[in-house]
């Protein structure tokens, strides 16, 4: 399993999204952040003075997905977030050991499942570990 993170421009999040939805992606992690790099900012004018920004708005989306997938989801990331400007994308591409996920059930046990098996939790709060089935 590969980690994909991606910082892009606000403004192409849409055109990235399509691209990404073009493939199949089930989907992704997107969150608002601020960086800076060669940019270096930029100035703004606020009730007529002119004030530096140090740091550029960005949306990073983060993806998990198999080995085999990583071309294709950097290409669709690309497709979809290239203006021909500066400062378009960082790309990121991380091994995960495991990956985890968890879910409660309705007669209250934790489903724990990682991309290899499924196991029991310890839930100490709950009295021990709980045994869990796949639904």
């Amino acid at each position: 399993m590969k980690r994909i993170d991606a910082a892009i421009r606000p403004e192409t999040l849409n055109s990235v999204k399509e691209s990404l939805s073009s493939i199949a992606v089930e989907g992704a992690t997107i969150a608002e952040v601020r960086g800076f790099g060669r940019l270096k900012g930029h100035t703004e004018m606020y009730r007529g003075t002119e004030h530096s920004v140090d740091s550029t708005p960005k949306v990073l989306l983060t993806i998990v997905a198999s080995v085999e997938r990583v071309p294709q989801i950097v290409d669709a990331i690309i497709a979809g977030g290239r203006t021909g400007e500066l400062g378009d994308a960082k790309i990121f591409v991380t091994a995960l050991e495991e990956v985890y996920g968890f879910v409660q059930t309705t007669e209250g046990n934790l489903l724990f499942r990682t991309a290899a098996r499924e196991r029991p939790v310890a839930q100490p709060e709950m009295g021990g570990v709980r045994n869990c089935t796949q639904k």
